[in-house]
């Protein structure tokens, strides 16, 4: 289990809401936890929250330093799959946050 966590949330249209898990679930997670410094990623969807506008997805990945995401083994994996052209441009409120572990 690595240092930190990299936070990923967006939003996606409802019509598309069934290719984008087909895709995150079974490219795109998978290519990415082959890249140097991921451990894992869990995914959710918002059930509730007090943050009006907040993306309704969210992917959590475990990695060992705030560089992976910037990587090129990140960035490489990234690329694979229908992700980049079929998914990637119909995202919208995209966030990306990296969390330090304390404790």
């Amino acid at each position: 289990m690595g240092d930190y966590a990299y936070l990923v949330m967006m939003d996606i249209p409802a019509e598309m809401e069934d290719e984008f898990n087909r895709v995150y679930d079974t490219e795109h997670v998978p290519n990415i936890v082959k890249a140097p410094g991921v451990n894992g990623c869990v995914r959710y969807k918002v059930e509730s929250t007090n943050n009006e506008g907040m993306a309704r997805y969210a992917a959590l990945y475990d990695i060992d330093s705030p560089e992976v995401p910037t990587s090129d083994g990140w960035l490489a994996e990234s690329e694979k799959g229908d992700w980049p052209s079929q998914i990637r441009p119909h995202a919208t409120n995209r966030s990306h946050t990296i969390y330090k572990k304390v404790g």
